[in-house]
């Protein structure tokens, strides 16, 4: 049987990447408060860096897609921690999901304010996404040695 892909509304005025990341923000199907939060973010990226928005959102989310993460495997009744490389689908996803993490983890602010933040942070290269990824990296790294059992 073959599989139907399903049509998706795009706004003119925003892209797949836009609205795969509204669809991340929102909660308990709010796509509006969603929307809302995300326009206000761009905004407040905008006064924040006198720059294009959509670059440093696009940069952003490039520096916080890992590479490699550990995946638990099973062998002869040890469980091993193998580094394997991270497939794109899945970096993009990682990276949203760090990315909105770290904005919820900062409490105080409007929750727009926390995400422009943290994007800004991403897009040079700091933040609690980077961290996360970093820390993902490591352990890769720290476990190269179990590398051979990727194979089964």
């Amino acid at each position: 049987m073959k599989s139907q892909r399903r049509r998706v509304y795009i706004p003119e005025d925003s892209t797949a990447l836009q609205e795969k990341f509204i669809n991340y923000i929102m909660k308990r199907g709010k796509k509006t408060i969603a929307r809302t939060i995300f326009k206000g973010t761009m905004k407040k990226v905008q006064e924040k860096t006198k720059e294009e928005p959509l670059k440093i959102f696009e940069k952003a989310i490039e520096n916080a897609k890992p590479n490699m993460e550990v995946r638990p495997q099973r062998i002869g009744g040890a469980v091993y921690q193998i580094p394997r490389e991270v497939k794109p689908h899945r970096q993009l996803m990682l990276s949203f999901r760090w990315i909105i993490e770290g904005a919820r983890g900062k409490k105080g602010s409007p929750m727009a304010e926390r995400l422009s933040n943290e994007l800004v942070d991403a897009s040079n290269n700091t933040g609690a996404a980077i961290k996360k990824k970093e820390d993902t990296h490591k352990m890769a790294q720290a476990n190269k040695a179990f590398a051979h059992f990727a194979k089964y």
